[in-house]
């Protein structure tokens, strides 16, 4: 069998954002093209609340959906539209902005904060929906056990199982798998014109074409094909050093738009995007209510 292969490894930076939270930037502008339809992703991993306590206060986003999974932690959030709730280990939201919501993400003091936030990019077409929300909880999580693996389903499908949540925008797969030590996982349904990478939350990782060589956690590794037009879907294999790996796959259809980016605007001209920012300043950025 074929396989993708690991020709990126984006091992990010330290960064500080919102109001004093310290993270991993992971992905961001310098990869839209090669990671389309995502655009961001931030790591956090602390055991100190001070490197994360301050939060997210209120902010706007429009033209694109934000992922928020947690391992373990707890983020309390609300918006302009009235909704707010709690993510609680082993739970997400999936936010979609579209044409504008402005809210907060503030996260609690916890024995230790371990999760990411993805940013996917929204079609053209879509980019002034109605905004929404999509809480996947603890409960309503698929799970695959495996020999050496659980598979966790947050969205899309695995081994005929589906996700309690799919994107009603951009179809992203996303799989949560907690690898045991010194295994290797092999994954093959995803059609090789798709963008398909990992983060790795924990543990290590060996990605390389003889599985010998470990990444460390808070890296994303992204997996091409060597043949985009092929019917048969190439695999990913990786495997775990001897502390396990615990890691997310994430996968959809590139949008191949253009992309006109201002901080938590993603427009597809310039011109909307200063528009954007004029609405905000004027008071009708927000389009829709409840």
């Amino acid at each position: 069998m074929n396989k993708r292969k690991a020709n990126q490894i984006i091992r990010g930076q330290n960064a500080v954002d919102g109001a004093g939270v310290h993270l991993r930037r992971v992905l961001g502008p310098v990869n839209i093209v090669d990671f389309d339809p995502f655009l961001m992703l931030d790591g956090f991993d602390s055991e100190d609340p001070k490197d994360y306590i301050k939060g997210f206060p209120w902010h706007p986003h429009r033209g694109i959906e934000t992922i928020t999974y947690l391992i373990k932690g707890k983020v309390e959030h609300g918006d302009s539209l009235g909704n707010k709730g709690t993510i609680h280990d082993l739970e997400c939201q999936w936010m979609t902005a579209g044409s504008g919501i402005i809210h907060q993400e503030m996260p609690k003091e916890s024995e230790r904060m371990l999760g990411c936030q993805l940013w996917v990019n929204l079609p053209a077409r879509d980019k002034m929906t109605i905004p929404a929300y999509g809480d996947i909880t603890q409960e309503k999580v698929t799970l695959v056990e495996e020999e050496n693996a659980v598979v966790r389903i947050l969205a899309g499908t695995y081994k005929g199982k589906s996700g309690v949540f799919e994107g009603k925008y951009v179809k992203v797969k996303y799989l949560d798998i907690d690898l045991a030590p010194s295994s290797t996982w092999t994954y093959d349904e995803t059609p090789n014109d798709q963008t398909l990478f990992i983060y790795l939350l924990d543990g290590n990782l060996a990605v390389d074409n003889n599985l010998s060589q470990f990444e460390n956690k808070s890296c994303a590794v992204l997996f091409t094909s060597s043949d985009k037009d092929s019917d048969i879907y190439n695999s990913v294999e990786v495997r775990s050093g001897n502390q396990g790996a615990r890691f997310v796959l994430l996968a959809a259809k590139p949008l191949k738009e253009p992309v006109a980016w201002g901080g938590p605007i993603v427009m597809n001209t310039n011109e909307e995007l200063d528009q954007a920012f004029k609405e905000l300043d004027n008071g009708t950025f927000i389009k829709h209510s409840v």
